[in-house]
């Protein structure tokens, strides 16, 4: 009987595992700045580049060119400045430098030109016009009785204000539905015959105003035999804004991304609910900048008025119930008469137009705002989809026995790499024995 010697095994201790250690005498990591931001060295040269450009339009305009005057300064000072920002940043950097610095001033100045443009205008017509702003009768009284010369102490733009209002708010009551619906048409709809209606639409975009007010004279007031009124001027109106809320609405309509479509389709909503819940509201504040250009140009128009509408000098709270007079065709009329007083009083409605175009504007904004309560339906269909998953999640995590479900778990933690916790295999054979 022959012993045979126990088989042998090569046992190799396991690698080591090192746990990460915090470092307590570390210094504390720097700071990234934000990708935006300049650095102090970029500030400088920016600050510097503007100084220099000044001094050398100084110099070119006062003392080296007869170009006397703030307009040739300006010009000047910006023609300077970016040849010296091209300068700067070709000393720090390379071709790709002179090209941002040189894009970055350039639409800089294209923005602080059209500020100064409108602050321009602004100005300009308070400043013609605040002297009659300062009575209250401006504001609670219309111009019955009141001749172009008469002091600011009588008469106001009450029954203009009123007039643009309704005539207005008709407008927007017709072309809303119309407007939307038409975008929600060409976005959703699709197909042939919604190209030929862009194409109709992008068309009626550039309507002259006065081929609108013609256009609704000759249909609704020569064909039809319906006297000038404010519901006449309303039409005229809506036939103008219509196209630029329908196109604004088309385009705004067409960047909600198409996953908020297909999921909602996906969950057994109708097309008709996608549009309606999660469509539109997700729309909702490029909708209201639709409202917005569109209200901006129908309530300075003039011509259309004009012939639709004529002018009164009292109140007219009936849109049938004949002429009506407007914010546009009261400055209209008063600029015409070629008297100071009533030019100063023209200046001051206009202003008076301004700070209405500014409300509504305001007001378009807030109510486009999503509530922070309820939110929009979308967040809200977000919202209790993840509370029924935390739920599910839950239950199901009550439901099941980890333990046995992996056995793994209930052999505890695991310690750290310690020499004296590390074990070995031992040989089974040996014990035998």
């Amino acid at each position: 009987m022959t012993l045979t010697s126990p088989p042998t095994y090569d046992v190799t201790p396991p690698p080591e595992t090192n746990l990460p250690a915090y470092d307590e005498d570390a210094a504390p990591p720097i700071p990234r700045a934000g990708l935006g931001r300049p650095s102090p060295d970029e500030r400088f040269a920016r600050v510097g580049s503007l100084v220099a450009g000044l001094g050398l339009a100084w110099l070119v305009t006062q003392r080296l060119l007869p170009l006397g005057g703030l307009p040739w300064f300006l010009i000047a000072w910006f023609v300077l400045g970016l040849l010296v920002t091209a300068v700067t940043a070709s000393m720090s950097g390379g071709l790709v430098e002179v090209k941002d610095k040189v894009a970055e001033w350039v639409i800089t100045g294209a923005a602080l030109l059209v500020v100064a443009a409108v602050a321009s205008a602004v100005i300009f017509v308070v400043a013609r016009g605040w002297h009659p702003l300062l009575h209250l009768n401006f504001w609670t009284q219309d111009m019955s009785g009141v001749g172009p010369k008469d002091g600011f102490d009588r008469g106001g733009v009450l029954h203009a204000i009123v007039g643009s209002l309704m005539e207005l708010g008709i407008a927007l009551a017709i072309t809303l539905p119309l407007g939307i619906g038409t975008a929600v048409f060409m976005t959703e709809v699709g197909g042939r015959f919604a190209r030929v209606v862009r194409t109709v639409v992008e068309a009626m975009t550039a309507l002259p105003s006065i081929v609108a007010g013609l256009f609704i004279y000759t249909v609704f007031i020569i064909a039809l035999g319906y006297d000038r009124s404010g519901l006449a001027a309303s039409l005229a109106i809506a036939v103008m804004i219509l196209p630029i809320i329908a196109r604004a609405a088309d385009v705004v309509l067409r960047v909600v991304p198409d996953g908020l479509r297909e999921a909602s389709l996906a969950l057994g909503a109708s097309r008709w609910r996608t549009v309606w819940h999660v469509v539109l509201p997700t729309a909702k504040p490029g909708l209201a900048t639709a409202v917005i250009l569109g209200t901006a140009r129908g309530v300075g128009e003039t011509s259309p008025v004009l012939l639709t509408s004529g002018a009164a000098a009292f109140m007219v709270t009936n849109p049938t119930g004949g002429v009506m007079n407007s914010l546009p065709l009261f400055i209209y009329s008063n600029v015409r008469s070629g008297e100071p007083v009533a030019i100063e009083r023209a200046f001051a409605a206009a202003t008076a137009l301004l700070a209405i175009v500014l409300i509504l504007f305001v007001i378009a904004r807030l109510l486009a705002r999503p509530s922070r309560a309820g939110g929009s339906s979308l967040s809200r269909m977000r919202s209790s989809s993840r509370a029924r998953g935390r739920r599910r999640t839950a239950e199901a995590t009550n439901a099941l026995d980890i333990v046995h479900a992996d056995p793994v778990v209930g052999i505890g933690p695991v310690h750290p790499a310690d020499p004296a916790h590390e074990t070995y295999p031992e040989d089974p054979t040996r014990e035998s024995l």
